[in-house]
């Protein structure tokens, strides 16, 4: 355990935990008061079995023992009923808790910024969201009620050994010191355990994720690495198992020796009820009435004892989720969102400047640009000039440094995210399909569309052709990351998909650049019909995509170097020309 997740571990406060609670209270209140009941009513067993053994056998008095036996066959039934009363509450109440974890990680997540998900493996946020929250169940399900039960249960048991002999009850005591030196040597051992199980388990799962994804088979099925995944995958499942084994066996031990001690305390009160002093001053009902409540004392100590166990190691993994709970979000909905009426789609960049988190150098230097409505805006220059940059400002993926970008003159910060990307729609040239329908896959950008919807924006995006000839349609799964299909067939779908939101403003990243010669004159000329009454904003290294522009810039190191129309810069014989040469 790294000093910096150490301090997390001991920043984790227990009062923050604790409001996770805070919406239950009241069934945690209802749980108390059934555990509460429940432990007052078994306390009756002891006092029950003494009056057999003490009274009701000796004196041959049938009627008292058959009153007794119902007795404590009655204490069993209504303990075992509010036994599962408690557990269903509890466990819907933990059960409650876990899934609020879950989707405020998930929500929290989904809101940050492209930059977060370039520094972290994908593998690692699965395995936070999963194996951490998974791994905390135990004790977000049961702690609350596992302190109430047990400690109810302790102090009635207490009482009750006091009552039947408070000399017996100073003997018993001896258990505690040991019991707990040995609790917090082992919470301490847990807890280290637990952050480096969790980071083993963050790196299987990246290991899983990026050798049986289908890019990652491919990759090592073309370069030949799947015996060296294989072996990384082997050792680090091979490490999971030494910490599983040092974990429970920290455990055991401590069981091991509670147990020894537990099991010599009624050897000893046996012998302390022997002696010649004491003697004939306990009533045999008595003594084993005793036994048994302190041999009961066991389960309900231990258990109270365990949860400190539980709650101390699974500070680690509180650490690791509250650590992405309070990541702050770079891009959000602003404060008093502004909202427009009628869009019609005027862009304008004022000045911009943008900067990627650790870097020296700006990605985007003073961009001043003006898209009227329904105008076309072409972006041209060497790789990493910065032309997808400045297309993700556009769509909010980040926000500039410096300066500012408008649609009909609001900032787009001053916009709520999904009024924006119902006004920004994007086409990039890397397409990601999710596992589902061709169908559901379109019907992802607008969950409302109608089928006859849905195929006329495949029509548009000159794809319908082929899915109608498919033997399942527009019902044919797509497949992991959409393989079923090539480059040209995903980038089509793609376009069909953010078509059919019908945005005012359509962003294309290289939308064309998988495609046929053929294929790519077809959806050109669809976009030049699409296009009418939009404001378009092409980034394309085939120049001849974009010499129908209204205007196009070229950018070089983040910066415009050029602007106006095909023929004028060519006029000009600058960088364009020799772009287009």
């Amino acid at each position: 355990m790294s000093a910096e997740e150490k301090a997390q571990a001991r920043q984790v406060s227990l009062r923050r935990i604790g409001r996770l609670f805070t919406p239950h209270r009241p069934a945690l209140a209802a749980v108390t008061a059934i555990i509460v009941v429940s432990s007052i009513v078994a306390m009756a067993s002891p006092f029950l079995l003494r009056a057999v053994i003490d009274r009701a056998l000796p004196q041959g008095d049938v009627t008292l023992l058959v009153w007794l036996v119902l007795g404590m066959v009655a204490v069993a039934a209504v303990t075992s009923a509010l036994g599962v009363v408690q557990t269903w509450i509890s466990t819907q109440v933990g059960q409650r808790v876990m899934h609020r974890l879950r989707t405020d990680v998930f929500s929290h997540l989904q809101r940050q910024s492209l930059g977060f998900f370039t520094r972290t493996r994908t593998g690692e946020v699965q395995s936070r969201i999963t194996n951490d929250i998974g791994g905390m169940q135990s004790v977000v399900t049961s702690t609350a009620t596992a302190v109430a039960a047990n400690l109810t249960t302790v102090v009635a048991t207490t009482v009750a050994m006091v009552a039947l002999s408070w000399q017996l009850s100073l003997v018993s005591l001896v258990v505690l010191p040991p019991a707990i030196w040995l609790t917090r040597r082992v919470a301490r051992m847990r807890r280290e355990i637990t952050a480096q199980r969790q980071r083993e388990l963050a790196d299987l799962n990246v290991t899983v994720e990026e050798g049986l994804s289908i890019s990652g088979v491919q990759l090592a099925k073309t370069l030949g690495t799947g015996p060296a995944l294989i072996d990384r995958f082997t050792a680090s499942s091979e490490r999971l198992v030494d910490l599983e084994l040092r974990s429970e066996l920290a455990g055991r031990w401590r069981m091991a020796s509670m147990s020894i001690i537990f099991a010599a305390v009624p050897a000893v009160i046996y012998l302390a009820a022997g002696l010649p002093g004491t003697a004939g001053t306990l009533s045999i009902g008595t003594l084993v009435a005793f036994t048994a409540l302190q041999g009961g004392l066991f389960r309900p100590l231990m258990g109270l004892l365990n949860v400190g166990v539980s709650l101390t190691a699974s500070l680690a993994l509180f650490a690791r989720i509250f650590e992405y709970l309070d990541l702050p979000v770079d891009v959000a909905d602003p404060a008093e969102p502004i909202h427009l009426d009628r869009v019609s789609g005027h862009l304008r960049l004022e000045d911009v400047t943008f900067g990627y988190p650790g870097s020296d150098t700006a990605a985007l230097a003073g961009i001043t640009l003006d898209v009227p409505a329904g105008t076309s805006l072409a972006l041209v220059g060497e790789t990493g000039s910065g032309k997808s940059t400045l297309a993700g400002l556009v769509s909010r993926l980040h926000d500039p440094t410096a300066g500012r970008v408008t649609v009909d003159g609001v900032d787009l910060r001053d916009l709520r995210l999904a009024d924006l990307s119902a006004i920004v729609g994007v086409v990039s040239q890397e397409t990601y399909l999710l596992h589902t329908t061709v169908r559901e896959n379109l019907r992802y950008a607008r969950p409302g569309a109608t089928d006859t919807e849905i195929e006329d924006a495949a029509r548009a995006a000159q794809i319908h052709d082929l899915i109608a000839g498919l033997p399942d349609g527009y019902d044919t799964m797509v497949g992991s990351r959409g393989h079923r299909f090539s480059g040209g067939e995903k980038q089509r779908l793609a376009i069909a998909r953010t078509l059919l939101r019908d945005p005012r403003v359509l962003v294309l990243d290289e939308a064309t650049s998988a495609l046929d010669t053929e294929t790519e004159r077809a959806v050109q000329r669809a976009f030049d019909a699409l296009a009418e009454g939009r404001t378009t904003i092409t980034i394309a290294h085939r120049l001849s995509t974009v010499r129908d522009a209204d205007q196009i810039a070229v950018l070089d190191h983040g910066r415009i170097v050029e602007s106006g129309t095909h023929d004028s810069l060519l006029g000009r014989n600058g960088r364009y020309a020799t772009l287009a040469a």
